[in-house]
């Protein structure tokens, strides 16, 4: 998809305007001609402004063969996604009606302030395009180009270019996400941070001996029942001297039987999403190395294949993690906080760090907690939590912040080593999970963001056309704001 502007409507395809509750004009688009303006006026009274309802017109007009009006729903409950939902089903109805272009209106001050309305027109057009149809045999058509009519201004065009660079940092990691575990092992997705490294961002890989070597001893017992062997990918972005970085650390199972511990059969296949959270992490990396963003950021991915074999790691084994801290290992399906661990401490040890976010899809408990439209933070650090909280207010990108203190420490605590893998039953799942990860931060401000409900969609998942079945690539929008915002 190309993406311009243009001060005024030109000859196109379709001509897109929004329309509110209660008024009865669409916005930013005129009069035209008596019979046309007749026509549009029965269809404002038919559309109502309803969020998300189309009505496509056909016009006499040579400039233009279709109008079509996009309901946004009443003025006072228009949000931040509202547009960005909206244009996405906009989009939809463009490539459905096979054109090559067309044209949207960008809303007026009243409703959103330009730079916010071309942001979501374009996020949500080019997110809502996107299909993963690597493997059909019929691909998916070409994109139609579009054009928002918007009052030109420096600030208007980076906004645009923005939005274009975060779009497609999410939809790399969406398409990355998507992959089977037959096409994407650990050493596929290090192929993939070595094709976006550059001469700001250096890609370094840790083989399976350096890691055991190196003392990584949870993504080294994690990954040694696999044929594909563990890797620990580095992205480090530095554009700012002087300057402690920020570490990203984000958790890529690419495949995730529970190993010894196995899983039961039923919605296994989704477990090739157990990498979402690496995923996310490349996505954000690459799209701040487009950016250019002046600050240093490390990018530390722990990449493995959790799978039953004679060299399995097994329940009751004790294993020792990169911080020195040794684990009784309780159930081999609870691996991730293994993988993560070895990262955080590494993370913390080798960059000193200003701050630490790792993303993970670490535990059906979230999923029962908040279900599968808001992820669960968990910090050390009040102010880093609401800074990534600010963010999500307005990229939408939810999350809901669950307490960490010391009685959820002591439930993994285990009587033949430093900590168990897993807490007392059932009970809290996601909060022990992340006190199992505290233990391998020491002093840095911290933050874990669970996406196990979020990073895919599934049965209760809200409907976005921006969010197609599949990967959602949670998380890149979020950090991308965050980190704009500091």
């Amino acid at each position: 998809m190309k993406i311009k502007t243009e001060s005024s409507a030109r000859k196109t395809q379709l001509l897109c305007g929004f329309i509110v509750e209660k008024y009865d004009k669409i916005l930013g688009i005129g009069k035209i001609d008596s019979k046309t303006d007749l026509v549009i006026s029965q269809a404002i009274k038919d559309n109502e402004g309803k969020l998300g309802r189309i009505n496509v017109i056909p016009t006499p007009s040579k400039s233009t063969q279709r109008i079509l009006l996009a309901g946004l729903g009443s003025k006072e409950s228009i949000t931040n996604d509202t547009i960005r939902f909206v244009s996405g089903k906009i989009a939809q109805k463009a490539k459905e009606l096979k054109l090559k272009e067309f044209t949207i209106i960008s809303p007026p001050n009243f409703v959103s302030d330009p730079v916010s309305s071309v942001t979501q027109i374009v996020e949500g057009c080019k997110m809502s395009l996107y299909k993963f149809d690597k493997f059909k045999s019929e691909k998916d058509q070409d994109s139609p180009d579009l054009t928002i009519v918007i009052s030109k201004s420096k600030k208007i065009l980076s906004a645009i270019k923005n939005a274009e660079i975060t779009a497609d940092g999410t939809i790399f990691t969406k398409s990355i996400a998507n992959l089977p575990p037959n096409e994407c092992t650990p050493s596929t997705l290090a192929n993939f941070a070595k094709t976006i490294s550059n001469s700001k961002m250096k890609c370094t890989i840790f083989s399976k001996s350096e890691l055991k070597k190196r003392g990584f001893g949870g993504i080294s017992a994690v990954g040694q029942g696999s044929k594909n062997e563990p890797k620990l990918i580095v992205l480090d972005y530095k554009n700012a001297r002087n300057e402690k970085p920020i570490v990203l650390v984000g958790k890529a199972v690419t495949f995730d039987t529970g190993g010894i511990s196995l899983k039961p059969g039923d919605k296994m296949d989704e477990m090739k999403f157990d990498k979402c959270g690496g995923c996310t992490v490349l996505g954000i990396m690459k799209a701040i190395s487009e950016l250019k963003l002046p600050i240093n950021l490390v990018g530390i991915i722990p990449s493995v294949e959790n799978m039953p074999g004679g060299e399995s790691y097994r329940p009751g084994d004790i294993i020792k993690l990169y911080n020195g801290k040794t684990v009784e290992i309780l159930n081999t399906d609870a691996e991730g906080r293994l993988i993560l661990a070895d990262a955080l401490a590494y993370g913390e040890k080798h960059y000193s760090p200003k701050a630490i976010i790792d993303f993970a899809t670490l535990t059906g408990a979230c999923i029962v907690a908040l279900g599968t439209n808001v992820a669960a933070i968990i910090s050390n650090n009040e102010n880093l939590t609401k800074k990534i909280t600010n963010s999500s207010k307005r990229t939408t990108e939810e999350v809901w912040e669950l307490p960490l203190n010391q009685d959820y420490m002591d439930m993994i605590k285990s009587d033949v080593a430093d900590m168990k893998n897993v807490g007392i039953g059932r009970a809290a799942g996601t909060i022990t999970a992340a006190a199992f990860l505290k233990n391998a931060v020491e002093k840095t401000p911290w933050a874990h963001v669970d996406i196990a409900g979020v990073a895919w969609t599934q049965t209760a998942t809200k409907e976005k056309p921006y969010n197609p079945k599949g990967a959602t690539g949670f998380g890149v929008r979020l950090i991308l704001d965050y980190l704009q915002n500091l």
